[in-house]
């Protein structure tokens, strides 16, 4: 969503250290202005007042707020693999790794939790771009899903084949539960929420050991199928009759 009346992009400035340090410079002030004044009440003119630089060029680099915070998607998304590069190198069991990475994650976004609560309000809303389902997120959704494959992948536990297929959008899908709780954690240091990372991985861990056994295998692929049907591009009327 432009701020109205946006000017005209002023010309590119040349592909080089300074044009990259012009754009982090701009990137870094408005997620600062996001946190002390809003998301909603920062415009694209005020960024650019305060990064001092030419309300053109700030155009230039992000044709709107929200080309900024799909910005910090990206950005925050590379920081949560860096964080997470050990564990996944020396760790083999799939709760240690999962652990890991769900920890890893909350890390990466501390610095943000009070900006987090306001800015959720606007992410939240369905046809929101900022949405972490958007099709405007779905490059940040793929790495953060790729993150948990890779949790999966390089550890040692037993996966029913047929879950193994769905089973890192499902780990993100929790990781999007978990974040939603800290965002409204109020607990020093959001200590709840790491024991809700805690207390969660583990039964994790057992239901996807579980998911081999025979008797439980109809079960998973009942599950696996109502959870396709609800996400996009599904049946919605998967299971029910026809009338």
């Amino acid at each position: 969503m432009n701020d109205s009346n946006a000017p005209t992009p002023a010309a590119s400035e040349p592909a080089s250290a300074r044009g990259e340090q012009t754009k982090q410079l701009i990137a870094t002030t408005a997620m600062r202005m996001f946190r002390e004044v809003g998301y909603g009440k920062t415009t694209m003119r005020a960024i650019a007042k305060e990064a001092g630089v030419a309300v053109g060029n700030a155009y230039y680099y992000f044709p709107s707020k929200e080309h900024l915070i799909q910005q910090f998607y990206g950005e925050t998304q590379i920081q949560h693999a860096a964080a997470t590069a050990t564990a996944l190198r020396d760790e083999t069991e799939f709760a240690g790794r999962l652990k890991a990475v769900l920890h890893a994650g909350i890390d990466v976004n501390t610095p943000f939790h009070d900006f987090a609560a306001t800015f959720f309000k606007t992410a939240a809303e369905p046809d929101s771009p900022l949405s972490p389902f958007s099709t405007a997120s779905s490059g940040p959704r793929d790495a953060s899903i790729a993150l948990f494959r890779q949790a999966i992948e390089g550890s040692t536990a037993k996966i029913d084949p047929e879950l193994r297929v769905d089973l890192p959008e499902l780990l993100w899908l929790a990781y999007m539960g978990v974040i939603l709780y800290w965002v409204h954690d109020r607990s020093p240091g959001q200590r709840k929420t790491r024991a809700l990372i805690d207390g969660a991985v583990p039964l994790i861990d057992r239901l996807v050991g579980l998911s081999r056994l025979r008797v439980l295998r109809p079960v998973t692929r009942e599950v696996m199928a109502l959870i396709r049907a609800l996400g996009p591009g599904g049946d919605l009327e998967v299971g029910r009759e026809d009338r």
